[in-house]
């Protein structure tokens, strides 16, 4: 019986009673067959980040997507369709997207988790997104038993969510097709960070290789990396939500000196690190036992000894979240 800490990047969790690993696409209609034999709906791991499985493990089965593998497909003059399998890594994905001269993720570097959960969240950075590249994805439909090839505006795509993600367990999504443009050039500058890591201006287009390194870069510097070692090691990544704000908070936030963006439906959002930092947390500050905000980031939990799932679902916060509802009580 494998544990699920084993599988997750908070290292937490317990026993899974069924863990199917799926490592061969042709093989999928064998395995959810063995799954419907269960009568349950599985839980699907990639990488196992953004993920907090339970101290006493699941009682429904867990497949662990493992599929790896791109191929790519020319469809216009300066445009390739390249298809990954679920498992593959999203870093290596972009990885690959640079060193063949794709542009379109070239931003999306240092992101944990695997390509097929990168739809499920609609993944982004730096002001690029999963679906703004991505033309179709190959699923699996467990309430149909059939396997199913869904176009880009049937995903339900918006600020980091998805039909993916609003209707947990419905799919479980097998591969990703995504439109990319062959170019030098990345897309243009829209993060001050970036740009400022470049030594370019707001709006100029860096050659890809140089964009795609100073990615990994900024991330890193910025505590934005899944550490292989030291005290931030245990932690799910970016898993945060800039919240949406009404005029008047975001007024008296700006008048604070706090930062604000708009998402791709034009609905202004607050930097929630920064509310943070005004709600008086810290980088490695204890919330809970074992549980700690990362050294570099209050915005990053990560786990330490003595932690358990059920203190980073309860955590007993201290003083200054009440603060923090005071001064914007709907952005919480």
């Amino acid at each position: 019986m494998s544990l699920l800490a084993q599988h997750t990047t908070l290292r937490l969790g317990g026993p899974a009673q069924a863990l199917l690993i799926h490592t061969d696409p042709a093989a999928w209609p064998d395995l959810a067959h063995t799954v419907h034999r269960e009568s349950m709906r599985p839980h699907v791991l990639g990488g196992g980040s953004n993920t907090l499985a339970s101290d006493a493990g699941p009682a429904y089965p867990v497949i662990l997507m493992a599929t790896r593998g791109v191929t790519a497909n020319s469809v216009a003059a300066c445009d390739v369709e390249i298809t990954a399998q679920a498992g593959e890594p999203l870093s290596e994905l972009v990885g690959y997207s640079v060193a063949e001269g794709l542009s379109g993720i070239e931003y999306l570097g240092g992101i944990p988790g695997t390509a097929g959960a990168a739809p499920v969240q609609n993944t982004g950075a730096y002001g690029q997104q999963i679906s703004d590249v991505l033309t179709q994805i190959t699923a699996y439909d467990w309430q149909s038993g059939t396997i199913v090839r869904l176009p880009s505006p049937a995903c339900g795509f918006g600020y980091r969510t998805s039909v993916f993600k609003t209707h947990p367990g419905r799919w479980t999504i097998l591969a990703v097709t995504l439109r990319l443009r062959r170019s030098t050039f990345a897309a243009p500058l829209g993060y001050r960070h970036l740009a400022e890591e470049l030594g370019l201006s707001l709006g100029v287009r860096p050659p890809l290789a140089e964009a795609a390194e100073a990615v990994l870069t900024d991330r890193y510097a910025r505590g934005l990396i899944l550490p292989e070692s030291g005290p931030d090691a245990r932690q799910a990544g970016s898993v945060f939500l800039n919240p949406p704000v009404s005029a008047s908070q975001a007024k008296a936030i700006l008048t604070a000196g706090g930062p604000m963006t708009r998402d791709q439906h034009r609905i202004q959002r607050a930097s929630a690190g920064w509310l943070l930092g005004q709600a008086g947390y810290s980088p490695g500050c204890q919330l809970a036992p074992g549980v700690h905000c990362s050294t570099q980031r209050t915005l990053t939990l990560t786990a330490h000894e003595g932690a358990t799932a059920s203190a980073f679902r309860c955590p007993a916060y201290p003083g200054g979240c009440g603060a923090y509802r005071d001064r914007y009580p709907s952005a919480s």
